[in-house]
C-alpha cells in the first residue's frame, strides 16, 4: 500500500548524487514524468516480476534480497539517500530479458522518485548516447569475456584431468600387461615340471602328494601376511641356507618368491617328505611356478581393479549416467573428485579424510559440486607449493544445524586479510599470470549460493585456510539453472 503521492521537487531531485549534475530543464522532464511517492513498511517489488519502475531512495530504509533455495536472501540493507534499485538495465532493451534481478523491501515508511522503466530508458539514449554505448560494450564485452575464458578454464581443466587419468591408468595397464606376459611363461613352466615329475613311472607316486600342496600352497599364497623389508630379508636367508642344504641350485633366486607367498622351511619340509629325494628339486621348481603364477594372477586382478576403480570414479566424476538434479552423497562426489586429481597431489601432500558418515544425501546437481570441489582442491594444492607441495590437505564433512558442510583445508600461506573480501569477484586472482583466470571461484559461489541455495566462505590464517561450503540438508527446491561460465 502506497501513500498519496507528493509533488516531485527539482531542487530536491538535485540533491540526490544520481542527479546533481543534470540541468534544469532536465529535472523539470523528470519531475513531469516521475512521482515522488511513500511506502508503508512491506514490499515494493519482487524478483522476477516484470521490471516497471526504477526507484530512487530519498528517505527511509530499504533492504534487497534474492531467491535462494526456496528463501529470501538479503544482500543489501541501507538508509543512504541517493540509492537506487529496480529497472536500471532498462537502457538495454530488449538485449536482455526485463525483469527485476531482485527483490525489495522498505522496513519503515519510506519515501521515492519513482520513474517508469520506458521513460529512463529514453532519458538514458537521449540524453547520454555515447554513456549509452559504453554501458552495453562494458555489459556485453565483460558477459562475453566471462564465458569465453569459463569455456577456456573448464577445457584446461579437462585436459589436466584427462593428462592425470591417462597417467593413473597407464600404470596399471602396463602392469597387467607384463603379469600377462610373465604368467604365460610361468604356466608353460608348470606344464614342462609336472611333464618332467611324471615322465618317470617311480615319481608317479609324487604326483597325487604334490597336487596337493600345490592347492595348500595357492591357499597359503592368497593369505600372505605383509612384511617389513628387514623381516623379508631375513626369512629369505633362512630359505636360502634350507635350499643349499637339500642340494638346490640357485636357491637364492627362489627364495624370495617364497617368502613374499608366506612359505617357510616348514613347508619346504612337507614337500621333502612327500616325495623322493631324486625328486626334490623338480617339486620345489615346479611348486615355485606355482607361487609366481599365483602371484602374478593377484598382480593382475589389484591392476585390473585399480583400472576398474579409476574408470568408474571418472564415470562419477562426470556424472554422465545420473539426471543433472538428484538426492547424492557429497562422500562419494568428494572421493571421485581426490581420485581425479590424484595426478595432482604430490608426493608430499598427506589427505586427511574427516568423513560424518552419519550425514544424509541431499538433493544436488552432482556433476556441478563436483566442479566446485575441484576448484576447491585445485586452489588449496596452489597454495602449497602446486605439484611440488609439502603440506596437509584436508577434507572435512559435518552437520551444522540444518545444512551440510563441506571444508577444503590447506596449510599454506593463507589468504591475506585485504583481499579475502574480493577473492570470490569474477577474474580476480592471486596466481601468476597465465596459471589462472579468477573465474573458479566465482563460478563456485555461483553453483553453491545461486544454483543450491547454500553459502561459500574462507576462513583463513598462515599455515591454516579452510573454505567451507554449506549445502541446505532440506533445500525446498533449486533455482532455475542459470548459464554458467
Amino acid at each position: 500500500m502506497t501513500r498519496p503521492g507528493t509533488r516531485c521537487d527539482e531542487e530536491e531531485l538535485r540533491s540526490l548524487f544520481l542527479f546533481e549534475k543534470l540541468s534544469d530543464d532536465q529535472l523539470a522532464r523528470l519531475c513531469r514524468d516521475g512521482r515522488a511517492e511513500w511506502f508503508d513498511p512491506g514490499t515494493v517489488y519482487r524478483e522476477g516480476d516484470p521490471a516497471a519502475y526504477l526507484y530512487v531512495l530519498f528517505e527511509g530504509t530499504v533492504v534487497l534480497s534474492r531467491r535462494v533455495g526456496g528463501q529470501d536472501v538479503d544482500v543489501n540493507r541501507t538508509s543512504m539517500r541517493g540509492v537506487y534499485a529496480g529497472a536500471f538495465q532498462a537502457y538495454l532493451g530488449d538485449q536482455v530479458p526485463q525483469v527485476y534481478n531482485n527483490s525489495m523491501r522498505v522496513t519503515e515508511p519510506s519515501r521515492f522518485f519513482v520513474l517508469p522503466a520506458e521513460t529512463f530508458a529514453e532519458i538514458m539514449r537521449d540524453w547520454f548516447p555515447m554513456a549509452v554505448h559504453l554501458l552495453e560494450g562494458l555489459f556485453f564485452g565483460t558477459k562475453n569475456t566471462q564465458q569465453a575464458i569459463g569455456q577456456r578454464e573448464r577445457l584446461l581443466a579437462l585436459g589436466s584431468l584427462t593428462a592425470g587419468l591417462t597417467h593413473e591408468l597407464n600404470n596399471p595397464a602396463a602392469a597387467a600387461v607384463r603379469a600377462t606376459a610373465e604368467l604365460r611363461e610361468r604356466v608353460a613352466g608348470m606344464r614342462h615340471g609336472l611333464g618332467d615329475i611324471a615322465a618317470d613311472p617311480i615319481r608317479r607316486d609324487s604326483v597325487d602328494a604334490l597336487t596337493k600342496i600345490q592347492e595348500d600352497t595357492a591357499e597359503l599364497a592368497a593369505r600372505a601376511p605383509a612384511l617389513s623389508p628387514l623381516e623379508a630379508s631375513d626369512r629369505e636367508d633362512v630359505l636360502t641356507d634350507w635350499l643349499d642344504e637339500h642340494g638346490i641350485a640357485d636357491g637364492w633366486q627362489l627364495a624370495p618368491t617364497f617368502v613374499q607367498a608366506g612359505l617357510d622351511t616348514a613347508w619346504l619340509d612337507r614337500i621333502a617328505a612327500a616325495v623322493p629325494p631324486g625328486v626334490l628339486d623338480a617339486a620345489v621348481r615346479w611348486l615355485n611356478c606355482t607361487v609366481e603364477t599365483e602371484l602374478l594372477l593377484d598382480e593382475i586382478e589389484d591392476s585390473t581393479t585399480r583400472i576398474s576403480t579409476l574408470v568408474d570414479a571418472a564415470k562419477h566424476y562426470a556424472q554422465l549416467d545420473r539426471a543433472p538434479y538428484r538426492h547424492t552423497d557429497v562422500h562419494d562426489l568428494l572421493d571421485s573428485t581426490l581420485v581425479m586429481l590424484s595426478q595432482k597431489i604430490g608426493a608430499h601432500v598427506s589427505v586427511v579424510k574427516d568423513y560424518d558418515r552419519t550425514l544424509p544425501e541431499i538433493p544436488a546437481c552432482p556433476g556441478e559440486l563436483n566442479q566446485v570441489w575441484t576448484n576447491l582442491v585445485d586452489n588449496a594444492l596452489s597454495a602449497m607449493g602446486g605439484t611440488d607441495a609439502d603440506g596437509t590437505l584436508t577434507v572435512r564433512t559435518a552437520r551444522d544445524g540444518d545444512r551440510l558442510l563441506v571444508e577444503i583445508g590447506d596449510t599454506g600461506p593463507g589468504v591475506p586479510p585485504d583481499i579475502r573480501d574480493r577473492i570470490f569477484d569474477p577474474f580476480f586472482t592471486t596466481k601468476p599470470v597465465g596459471e589462472g583466470t579468477g573465474l573458479g571461484l566465482d563460478i563456485s559461489w555461483r553453483i553453491v549460493v545461486d544454483r543450491h541455495g547454500g553459502d561459500l566462505r574462507v576462513e583463513s590464517v598462515p599455515s591454516d585456510t579452510r573454505f567451507q561450503v554449506r549445502l541446505p540438508l532440506f533445500p525446498a527446491d533449486l533455482t532455475t539453472p542459470e548459464e554458467l561460465p
